[in-house]
């Protein structure tokens, strides 16, 4: 598990102040103490009752990832004791068949080239890593949303006495994408677009839950991304086909694994009838300040060494204040800063192209300076004309990688 238990996490203050809290849907984060010595036919340990949650009902990883099960407060759900679950992501199990072996077996759709989706076979869809044993236990993907939003409603009801903080992570539009029949060819985008189709329904379904028990007014929902769009990600879904002259990322440049904004910039919807009026918002405001803003709402105060990198910007969250951080640190390969203005990108030497997902990555042997405010899409390298500029955001930089000395590149 990658948040230790040690750790305190925004789940953790919720709770300390009061509020019932759950977790469900996606888990990308792990479960125990090291890889390969999981329990999955036992009490799974540690896991989200170890940082915080009271609830949890949770893929075991990612959609395309094994083992394919729920775990509902870390115990895998319909689990049959006499056929144990078996992981491994070095080698497989004998008498298993592989999706690079055997494309025959491969039902619903074929892993694309060169992106490793091609071991364990489930449900005809062929994943990463290795899976023998629970047959009982493993989800149906068409069934995917409708098991985890009944769980996300399920626990707003339960709870609709008291204060609660739900973290509701949904599977879609992740690989492999396999919407309901009842979304399929709706979208007339293929199975990417059917999936958005079935998100929409998903967040839908929670918002009239609200608003059946009376809790819409008084409701903080935050509606975000963890990174910007990639379409050729693993499967032959004929996502790429399909998009026509549509670019997901609009005017931005790059997408998922980019240093771009692209990659970075990500939708961010606050609601809260009662306090928050419609509008947009400029400010400049990062997922990380969630952690210290929220405290701030709750008048809850930071411990020392928790949360170091979150700020106090509720009042941007809220619409109140137009202004929020003076600059954000990002990172995708490279390191880059931003201000309302402009952005740095530091130089790196990584590969500029990811050619599985057909992605700009923004990694250059030279700096690279951008104006926001004229050049959102990022086409013109300013370096070489405002290198005053270039050095003040390159200080912010160096001076942020002295306070986080374990920072260490990714290259992907």
């Amino acid at each position: 598990m990658i948040i230790r238990p040690e750790q305190t996490t925004i789940a953790d203050m919720f709770k300390t102040s009061g509020y019932t809290t759950g977790a469900v849907g996606k888990w990308h984060l792990g479960f125990g103490d090291k890889a390969g010595t999981q329990n999955w036919n036992g009490f799974i340990t540690p896991g989200l009752s170890d940082i915080g949650f009271d609830y949890s009902y949770i893929m075991a990883a990612t959609g395309d990832r094994v083992p394919c099960v729920f775990v509902e407060n870390q115990r895998v759900v319909n689990l049959d004791p006499n056929d144990p679950i078996q992981v491994s992501y070095e080698k497989p199990f004998p008498g298993e068949p592989l999706g690079k072996d055997h494309p025959e077996m491969l039902t619903v759709m074929k892993p694309s080239v060169n992106h490793g989706h091609d071991q364990a076979i489930v449900n005809g869809i062929s994943r990463i890593g290795y899976m023998k044993g629970g047959k009982q236990a493993l989800w149906k993907d068409e069934n995917i949303a409708d098991s985890i939003t009944c769980k996300a409603i399920k626990f707003i009801e339960d709870n609709k006495d008291h204060p609660f903080f739900l973290y509701f992570a949904t599977n879609d539009i992740h690989v492999p994408r396999v919407p309901d029949p009842r979304f399929v060819g709706k979208s007339g985008m293929g199975a990417r677009g059917d999936a958005l189709l079935e998100f929409d329904w998903s967040v839908g379904e929670v918002m009239k839950t609200l608003q059946k028990l009376g809790l819409t007014e008084n409701t903080l929902i935050v509606l975000t991304s963890d990174n910007g769009p990639v379409v050729d990600d693993g499967y032959q879904d004929r996502a790429v086909e399909l998009l026509g002259k549509h670019h997901p990322g609009g005017p931005f440049r790059g997408g998922k694994y980019s240093i771009f904004e692209a990659g970075t910039r990500i939708p961010f919807v606050v609601s809260w009838p009662a306090k928050v009026k419609s509008g947009i918002s400029n400010a400049l405001i990062s997922q990380i300040d969630l952690f210290a803003s929220l405290s701030a709402l709750m008048g809850k105060e930071i411990k020392k060494g928790d949360a170091p990198d979150s700020q106090d910007y509720l009042s941007a969250f809220l619409g109140k204040a137009k202004k929020g951080r003076k600059y954000i640190v990002e990172q995708a390969g490279t390191l880059s800063v931003s201000t309302s203005e402009w952005k740095y990108i530091a130089p790196g030497n990584g590969p500029t192209y990811n050619k599985l997902t057909n992605t700009e990555l923004g990694n250059s042997k030279e700096p690279q300076l951008y104006n926001l405010k004229k050049d959102r899409g990022e086409k013109e390298n300013l370096a070489s004309k405002h290198t005053k500029e270039v050095e003040t955001l390159k200080a912010i930089l160096e001076k942020e990688k002295a306070l986080n000395p374990q920072y260490v590149p990714i290259t992907r």
